[in-house]
């Protein structure tokens, strides 16, 4: 995990209280002038996420809220400085003369904690969204809260605030009006807001709040931005609201701290585990049981916006990882929550199956851009709603049928309907494999035909004979058998290129794909079949960049979409398990561990990292990542050493002599 903590330049811009014509140092009050960014535009690296299991809000280390959506992962932000610093909207508490910074969770946690060490003092800012023990159907219509807690524990720190809400993805100032002391409600754009505050605030302008307070040892300030506004709502202020806020972190962290205590992993790298399953948790949307892709939408992948999408949905190729990764590690509930949506989510779209879905289930996601944001540091587009809704994806099937067949593995059960459902969609796996698809990666290219999903077809016709052999289904599985040694024949007979001794990304072609380090994972070759690890050498020879890789070649368009393709950390994690099963430990470790080391300083990942630096790139904190350390670590922890087969020494050293010279910060040679 990287640094926690940062020492800030003197150049940094950051004005002292005396250049502000702030009063005397003990002044517990001062007027409010104008607001001081400590630093230029936190990169997305520089953020942490604290959320309610319905949305979530991205913090900086510099104290400021810059995303929030409501009233759901994928509903419209109120603050998007992320996207746009000038007309995004935020909502900073951020002290002058910061020297230093130290960020992280509490542990076993999503509360998160940042220590400023200032000239004069040390002030320590706790924030979270409040978790209560609600039934899920009222959960979702509950109101969502964002306490902040700002304390002084040494000397004496002036304090700046900034609440600038900008609803509807900034397409509105709303109105901010004082209900009673310490009390304002912000409306507008179909949002209702109230922020309980003991920081004394005034509006500066239409829609922006502004206070600045000195704080002297011992001495903090609340404050609790809450939507909708309770029916009920009275006046909180003073000692009462610092009760109330008091209150809220207990049953906060007791909330986390019980669900944390459920897992039941004790295998190597807990810490980096139960940090990724919290972040998986932070991403699961409790009311209808699903899990978003990532927070953020228009993050880029590239140094252009060719490549900023929307990930705020769910995509059903996560999802018989993020069942597994829940269930393995305790959380049974978060499971079958999980399947529930899911066979909920695609019976809307039968007999076929939608490749991304919202968290209700909702299948129309039509793509679209908002010109009037700028994008993250000034790199548009910004999109939301994603056009790969439209696409052909035959791999879904796979992904769908190998969740079920998880989840019955496990014990769970199966209702006739979900029975006559998943034997839909394998018939609808015998009619379409043989025609071309988009694949796992979305390409935005005619389709063509992807060796990664006729793998997942049949991976979905194998594991529905499993079931029918089990639980008797209603299909004809005589057919499905057929069908299953024809997706098989296809394979090898256009697949498996012999001239590079590999499976290839398209039949074709000799690209190398990194979807193919699942031919282990999905049973179709156990790990040392000599095709399987020609594949995973012919991998490391394209992919690798100091033993990490990339999804696909990069510079060959292989997508259709411009911009300089980057490190992606799924696909290295797929490697970590490959070579695990192969009994390559040592290799697969140092990679793990060089992957731990390209978290950001909460132990939280994007989808890609930087070939040249390391640095996170893509939308944030991003599922697949996550799944991906923890599916790695199961597997790690559950395959022992076993003598190798003949080609070990061969192999030794493949790792380096794959990886070009271009290091990433952190890493040192496999």
């Amino acid at each position: 995990m990287g640094d926690r903590r940062w020492a800030l330049p003197r150049a940094a811009g950051i004005a002292s209280c005396s250049a502000q014509g702030i009063g005397t140092p003990a002044a517990p009050r001062v007027t409010p002038a104008p607001f001081i960014d400590p630093l230029p535009d936190p990169r997305i690296g520089d953020y942490a996420a604290i959320g309610d299991c319905r949305t979530l809000a991205l913090v900086s280390r510099f104290g400021s809220i810059d995303w929030y959506c409501l009233p759901h992962f994928s509903g419209p932000s109120v603050f998007a400085a992320l996207l746009d610093r000038r007309r995004g909207g935020r909502f900073a508490l951020i002290p002058l003369d910061i020297q230093s910074i130290e960020q992280h969770y509490l542990e076993q946690s999503n509360v998160l904690q940042t220590r400023f060490i200032c000239r004069d003092g040390v002030l320590e800012l706790t924030d979270f969204m409040t978790m209560r023990d609600v039934p899920a159907a009222a959960d979702e219509c509950g109101s969502h809260e964002i306490v902040r807690i700002a304390r002084c524990l040494a000397g004496e720190v002036t304090l700046q605030a900034l609440l600038a809400p900008r609803p509807d993805y900034a397409r509105c100032v709303p109105r901010l009006t004082l209900d009673a002391p310490g009390r304002w409600r912000c409306s507008g754009a179909g949002v209702d807001l109230q922020v309980d505050t003991t920081l004394p605030c005034r509006r500066v302008s239409d829609g922006t709040l502004q206070g600045l307070a000195r704080l002297r040892q011992g001495e903090s300030h609340e404050l609790i931005l809450a939507s909708p506004v309770p029916a009920n709502a009275t006046g909180a202020a003073g000692e009462a609201l610092r009760d109330i806020a008091q209150a809220s972190l207990d049953a906060t962290l007791a909330w986390w701290r019980s669900w944390s205590a459920r897992c039941v992993y004790d295998g190597p790298y807990g810490e980096a585990v139960i940090r990724s399953c919290l972040a998986l948790k932070l991403l699961n949307h409790v009311p209808t049981g699903a899990v978003v892709a990532a927070g953020t939408t228009s993050i880029p992948e590239a140094d252009t916006g060719d490549r900023n999408w929307d990930y705020r949905y769910c995509w059903l190729r996560d999802t018989s990882l993020v069942l597994q990764a829940f269930i393995d590690l305790g959380h049974a509930d978060e499971g079958d929550a999980f399947l529930r949506w899911l066979l909920h989510a695609t019976r809307r779209s039968r007999p076929g199956l939608q490749v991304v879905y919202d968290v209700h289930g909702n299948t129309l996601l039509d793509e679209q851009t908002l010109p009037h944001l700028s994008g993250y540091h000034g790199i548009g587009p910004v999109r939301i709603g994603n056009a790969a809704s439209r696409q052909s994806q035959h791999d879904v099937y796979g992904e769908v049928i190998l969740t079920a067949f998880d989840h019955v593995q496990r014990g769970g059960r199966l209702d006739h309907q979900e029975m006559t459902l998943l034997a839909g969609f394998a018939d609808a796996v015998c009619r379409v494999w043989r025609e071309p698809d988009h694949g796992i990666w979305e390409i935005r290219l005619p389709p063509r035909h992807n060796t990664h999903s006729k793998l997942m077809c049949w991976a979905a016709l194998d594991r529905m004979l499993a079931l029918h052999e089990r639980l008797g289904l209603p299909l004809d599985a005589a057919r499905l058998a057929r069908e299953r040694a024809a997706i098989r024949a296809d394979i090898e007979a256009h697949g498996f290129s012999r001239e590079v001794n590999s499976y290839v990304g398209h039949y074709g072609s000799r690209a190398a794909d990194a979807s193919l380090l699942l031919i282990p994972r999905l049973r179709y070759l156990d790990a040392n079949d000599p095709r399987v690890q020609g594949t995973v050498s012919h991998v490391l020879r394209q992919l690798s960049v100091d033993g990490l890789l990339y999804r696909y070649p990069p510079g060959e368009k292989y997508d259709g979409v411009e911009g300089v393709e980057h490190l992606f950390a799924m696909c290295s994690f797929w490697c970590v398990d490959c070579l695990t099963r192969q009994n390559r430990i040592d290799d697969a470790r140092a990679m793990y561990e060089r992957l731990l080391r390209l978290r950001n300083h909460a132990g939280l990942y994007a989808e890609e990292f930087g070939v040249h630096d390391g640095r996170p790139l893509g939308n944030f904190p991003q599922a697949f990542s996550h799944v991906g350390l923890i599916t790695a670590a199961l597997t790690m922890a559950e395959t022992r050493p076993r003598p190798a087969a003949g080609a070990a020494t061969a192999r030794a050293g493949e790792l380096a002599r794959a990886a070009t010279a271009v290091p990433l910060p952190g890493a040192t040679p496999p």
